[in-house]
């Protein structure tokens, strides 16, 4: 099979697979496309009818009321509308309204008053304050005699004083389903064959381009002085040039590669507040005002070279394939220095820490990287307490793991942010300072973790703070 006709059947079957799987994906997507703008719309609707019949039910004149007539009025319009082509010649909305127990004390078709609706989802789940929506099939089984309902609750002084539902079949909106599909459809015949034609041409013209060259080599080959053929430009004419160079500088020729890998850190940031802080010295300033700037321009600097300092360490642990150290590691030592090391900033703001970690756990590992991973979590630990709050250290041991437990007493972490802590540069703000910090901590322990062929985690605690969880195989 020559390589022209494989790529034809190879670029038609790649086409035709991407395009059957695209195209079987909108017809799939109609249906619910469909159905999901009707279910919005009944959900407007039956919030303005809410509103419309609270008055009526809060005076108890429901059926005799405004409300009442006025849906009686409506099912008996014609629409006389013309939608995309489809005739709407009447209404097919239903409306009934139960009370704050679900008692039915409405039903525009008059077939379910005095009934108890409390245990549909639509009227259960708006008594308990929530979006309530379901959908049931007239006929078991049948998919097109399914009826729509929504639900939204009536209050009054800003009391739930009933549920109104509104109930419409999604038999209504079949011919536009079907109508969809049918054009899709034919689109896709369309798309087929015009994708059938393209590769036709494409693959002419690929043959064409490639005889070309095949003649140029096999005469370049025989020794001849063959002319370049001319293939236009793009990826063919390269190939060709390349040959006429490789022709020319047969005695060889060595080609250098040069990789280039960027590292892209946050320091934008820190260099915005020390050219502001910078410009703001050379002005007339207040010695105290001087002072604060000064200050400033040290914090950032601090926080820059705190920033470059772990980025380098967080790239060079990356590119590590295993420990350079495994010794045993007891993992009570290991708190007590780390605990030691942190003792000034935990005085400073009155917080304890607890190690409940026992002496006779150990782990196989390097005693620098598992001192400094343990070090990120009791900074961050530090960094979230309230002043005069408790950290604590414990220890789970399972079948062959012992995991670290560091727990703190602060404000915890935002649902929002959770997915998103072990990102590299990711941080929140400091509640003591109202700063961040570089947001690579968290990065470097779950790479000293998986060096260690452990694991690390953080999740907030049901009794208030956040909990991290380093996790190591145990000796």
């Amino acid at each position: 099979m020559s390589i022209s006709l494989r790529l034809l059947l190879g670029y038609f079957l790649i086409v035709g697979l991407a395009a059957w799987f695209v195209l079987n994906s909108f017809m799939q997507e109609v249906k619910p496309g469909v159905r999901q703008t009707m279910e919005e719309t009944l959900v407007d609707t039956a919030h303005l009818l809410a509103e419309l019949a609270a008055e009526d039910i809060a005076s108890d004149k429901l059926d005799s009321g405004r409300f009442a007539a006025a849906f009686k009025r409506y099912q008996a319009r014609d629409p006389h509308a013309d939608i995309w082509g489809f005739k709407k010649d009447s209404v097919d909305l239903r409306v009934y309204i139960t009370d704050a127990k679900g008692i039915v004390l409405y039903d525009s078709q008059g077939i379910a008053v005095g009934k108890d609706f409390s245990r549909w989802n639509d009227v259960y789940l708006t008594l308990q304050g929530r979006y309530g929506v379901r959908s049931t099939r007239q006929e078991p089984g049948n998919d097109n005699s399914a009826v729509m309902h929504i639900a939204a609750p009536i209050l009054r002084d800003g009391q739930l004083i009933g549920v109104l539902a509104v109930a419409k079949p999604t038999m209504s909106v079949q011919p536009f389903i079907d109508r969809s599909r049918q054009r899709i459809e034919r689109a896709g015949w369309w798309l087929m064959g015009g994708a059938l034609l393209i590769g036709l041409l494409f693959t002419w013209w690929f043959s064409r381009s490639i005889g070309l060259l095949r003649r140029y080599a096999r005469e370049v080959g025989a020794g001849h002085k063959a002319q370049l053929p001319s293939l236009g430009s793009g990826e063919l004419a390269e190939l060709g040039q390349a040959l006429a160079e490789m022709r020319e500088k047969l005695d060889g020729r060595e080609y250098i590669e040069n990789y280039v890998h960027h590292l892209a850190h946050e320091m934008k940031s820190p260099l915005t507040a020390l050219i502001g802080a910078a410009e703001l010295l050379d002005e007339n300033l207040l010695p105290q005002d001087r002072a604060i700037f000064t200050a400033n321009i040290r914090e950032q600097s601090r926080r820059l070279k705190d920033m470059l300092d772990k980025l380098l360490a967080l790239a060079k642990l990356e590119h590590r394939t295993g420990l350079e150290e495994n010794v045993p590691v007891g993992l009570h030592e290991l708190s007590e220095t780390v605990i030691a090391d942190h003792a000034a900033r935990m005085q400073q703001r009155n917080i304890s820490c607890h190690n409940l970690i026992s002496q006779d756990a150990h782990v196989l590992g390097e005693p620098f990287l598992l001192r400094q991973a343990l070090a990120n979590l009791l900074d961050n630990a530090i960094d979230f307490s309230t002043d005069g709050g408790r950290i604590t250290l414990l220890l789970e041991s399972g079948q062959n793991t012992h995991t670290l437990l560091v727990q703190d007493q602060g404000s915890g972490i935002p649902d929002y942010a959770l997915p998103r802590v072990f990102d590299r540069f990711y941080s929140l703000i400091r509640p003591g300072t109202q700063l961040k910090s570089t947001g690579l901590g968290l990065p470097f322990v779950r790479e000293v973790a998986a060096l260690h062929g452990g694991n690390v985690a953080v999740a907030n605690r049901d009794e208030g703070g956040a909990v991290a969880r380093l996790t190591l195989p145990a000796l």
